[in-house]
């Protein structure tokens, strides 16, 4: 205990290692609020976007933090619903098994700009006789306008937008005329609109209910991609995975790489010999190469990438300098006399000679921390990243494909770019920092 407090006390010392500890702290508390708060499961069924989870979010919507930067507003979702709040649902028996189910939805519009597509979802209950429902729109400046009679099935998604009588009789894309100001053509008409909903259902026990979805252009803390998905889900679980491949990376080669340099310097002959021929084989392999290799001809498992990135990381050019160290580490004269009292061989490698180093190690797999996490976002983006988590990489090659700066998407390369120089620059300046705290020549100068 004293050693780590002497050790807290010397990093103080350094503004770099402050900033790289708050840095690592951040991201390891991204980390955990993303596993308590989107638990993997949940995380994997919200990536993949199963039972059209994402059907009611924007598409290509920008962070909605935007709007405190825009000289004019722009909208973000506006959604309701008789789910949420059956009061807005009047239902009243006309005897005969047949009801009204009418709806009048208001909400205050804003925005300067225009909505990206406009939507009804109906979900009903019934079992034979379908309910219909008339629906109308009716415009801060009292015109109405009829949009649609229809016969409503159990799962009914009504795109307004995509409504091809209804853009013809309004002469264009119904999200704009439908919001536009006649006295303004090009410019919204701000006010109060409502969506009103005359519905007959023909059965006893049958319902309806309708959710009307705005869609805006802008939309949570980190926007949405080409699937409707919200990108916070890959840049909250992308923390976790990147910190987890790039430490167990890190700290099992490093470990591993330690043991093997203690093991050849303390029996030398085959052993030594055999190690150093592997070495050598080893450092002239390309180490990206062969993981793209692994992952078109076997596994693109994130685990997979993992174990094969550790098991060559064990023999590479990090045993010289480890071996190097062992040598000088045998010749010292406790070694001798811990020898001379009957210490075996395991007990002199574990209890005399690592302790020696480890100050040294330290250091170093902190700064190779972030080498492996680009080193998996790299994979990522070359579209050898593990197909079933959401990573940082993954948002990377996603945004690739589908020019996202090419369409003006910078939001979608620049937040996990960012979140990856942030992780690099933390673990960075702590390890530069650790360097010169256990090593003296650094510390003097």
């Amino acid at each position: 205990m004293t050693g780590v407090r002497n050790l807290f006390r010397q990093m103080r010392r350094y503004p770099s290692a402050v900033a790289g500890s708050i840095i690592i702290l951040f991201l390891i508390f991204m980390a955990f609020y993303a596993i308590f708060a989107i638990p993997y499961s949940d995380a994997l069924r919200l990536w993949r976007g199963a039972d059209n989870i994402w059907i009611q979010t924007p598409r290509n919507a920008r962070p909605a933090w935007l709007n405190y930067f825009y000289s004019e507003k722009q909208p973000e979702n506006i959604k309701i619903s008789s789910i949420d709040d059956p009061s807005l649902m009047t239902v009243i028996d006309l005897g005969g098994g047949v009801s009204t189910a009418d709806f009048e939805y208001v909400f205050d519009y804003q925005y300067d700009g225009f909505p990206s597509e406009l939507s009804v979802f109906f979900t009903a209950k019934y079992d034979s006789a379908r309910p219909n429902v008339a629906l109308r729109w009716v415009t801060p400046d009292g015109r109405e306008i009829p949009l649609a009679d229809l016969t409503v099935t159990a799962q009914l998604n009504h795109s307004v937008s995509q409504d091809s009588r209804l853009v013809r009789r309004l002469g264009g894309q119904p999200e704009i005329k439908l919001f536009e100001d006649p006295a303004n053509p090009g410019k919204v008409l701000k006010g109060t609109y409502k969506l009103v909903g005359e519905g007959l259902v023909f059965e006893d026990g049958s319902s309806v209910d309708a959710e009307l979805v705005v869609f805006g252009k802008l939309y949570g803390l980190a926007g949405t991609d080409h699937r409707r998905r919200d990108i916070t889900v890959a840049l909250l679980w992308g923390t976790p995975v990147a910190l987890s491949f790039g430490l167990v990376a890190a700290v099992g080669s490093s470990i591993a790489t330690m043991f093997l340099g203690a093991a050849a310097v303390w029996f030398g002959g085959w052993i030594d010999w055999l190690i150093r021929r592997i070495n050598e084989v080893v450092m002239i392999l390309p180490l990206l190469p062969i993981l793209i290799m692994v992952g078109l001809f076997y596994s693109r498992s994130i685990w997979v990438m993992l174990s094969v990135v550790i098991l060559l990381g064990i023999f590479g050019s990090g045993i010289l300098s480890y071996r190097s160290m062992f040598i000088q580490v045998k010749e010292s004269g406790y070694i001798d006399a811990a020898r001379a009292y009957g210490a075996g061989s395991g007990r002199i490698i574990i209890r005399y000679m690592i302790p020696k180093i480890i100050p040294t190690l330290i250091p170093g797999f902190v700064t190779q921390v972030p080498s492996f996490v680009f080193l998996e976002a790299t994979l990522a983006l070359l579209g050898l990243g593990d197909p079933v988590l959401p990573t940082w990489g993954k948002l990377l090659n996603d945004a690739q494909s589908h020019g996202a700066l090419f369409n003006g998407y910078f939001y979608w390369v620049l937040e996990p770019a960012f979140l990856l120089m942030l992780a690099g620059l933390g673990f960075a300046m702590l390890g530069f920092a650790l360097d010169r705290i256990f090593n003296p020549r650094l510390r003097e100068v």
